[in-house]
């Protein structure tokens, strides 16, 4: 009686499930061919910086095992630096390394690491260790995000990302994902990062889980997310509605970070976003999606920020 209790009231929120989203969201929207832009990272930031949006900076590409003999003078030039693997997702196989001492790597937790262990981790890239699907991969070196000291009260050990989903080219729901001692530094939900439910209006913060139960301060800086405002928020809103246009991709999860000198700054795309932001905002997409089907008519980019930002805030 409990488990049926629970489904109602979620239907009542308008939560989606797996299958909703997969067959009527994912199924319906998205063609397949198109997913390439999205789930090479190399191709994303290409249209994106044809599309006139902020990307972080490539440092370099490592495509085959025999570039790793150069190692030593392919990171020699940078004391800070990001490594990817192109076609990995949910943040695996990523390594921030945030300074350097003597010898070693250090990490954004505080760890170290050697350049043999750096050598061996892009070595498990190229496998297809952390790849979709498992394929041969590439690793890519890019530019550390510079922390923005305006969320400093909300991240520890991390950079804090924002998520949205923007379904047919209109932000519909977003969320701030605050990195904590125990996710490691990353801005990873099932690690234990904590999801903050932004209003969609206002960027405002609305609601806050860790580990899908409410929480009311960071569980390290304790500061209260009530407090959590995003700056630039017309502009952040606008860079997901124009990843629709860039994509064609109707249902998309669009991730991107603060850079204290350049601002907002595309991180990834994806196809097939998870459902946890429904449980940071505490409501579901589904009457969301059905608003936008009824009554969005806007065309340009600033049309559908503008109709999510009027339509979609209370429902």
């Amino acid at each position: 009686m409990i488990f049926f209790e629970r489904i109602k009231k979620l239907r009542a929120k308008g939560v989606i499930g797996m299958n909703f989203r997969n067959i009527e969201l994912i199924g319906r929207c998205n063609e397949r061919s198109k997913y390439p832009l999205v789930d090479n990272k190399l191709i994303t930031k290409k249209i994106a910086k044809e599309a006139g949006i902020a990307v972080t900076e490539l440092y370099g590409k490592i495509e085959w095992q025999s570039q790793l003999k150069n190692l030593h003078e392919i990171l020699a030039p940078y004391q800070s630096f990001v490594i990817k693997p192109v076609h990995g997702s949910g943040g695996k196989g990523i390594v921030v390394i945030t300074h350097r001492e003597d010898d070693l790597f250090i990490r954004a937790n505080g760890t170290s690491m050697t350049l043999t262990e750096i050598h061996t981790h892009i070595t498990n890239i190229l496998s297809g260790l952390y790849s979709l699907g498992g394929r041969y991969d590439i690793a890519i070196i890019e530019k550390m995000v510079e922390f923005d000291p305006v969320f400093q009260d909300y991240s520890y050990e991390g950079v804090p990302d924002v998520r949205l989903i923007v379904y047919k080219g209109y932000p519909m729901m977003a969320m701030m994902r605050c990195p904590t001692h125990e996710s490691n530094g990353k801005a990873n939900l099932h690690q234990g990062a904590v999801g903050v439910g932004i209003d969609i209006a206002t960027g405002k913060a609305t609601n806050a889980v860790q580990h899908n139960l409410p929480v009311t301060v960071h569980p390290n800086t304790k500061r209260d997310f009530s407090k959590l405002k995003i700056p630039q928020w017309e502009e952040i809103l606008k860079i997901g509605a124009k990843c629709y246009d860039m994509t064609g991709l109707g249902y998309l999860g669009v991730d991107i970070v603060f850079d204290r000198n350049v601002g907002p700054l595309l991180l990834e795309l994806n196809a097939r976003p998870g459902l946890a932001i429904q449980i940071a905002n505490d409501k579901g997409e589904y009457f969301r999606v059905k608003r936008i089907d009824q009554e969005a008519q806007g065309q340009s980019a600033e049309e559908r920020v503008a109709f999510s930002r009027n339509m979609l805030s209370q429902i």
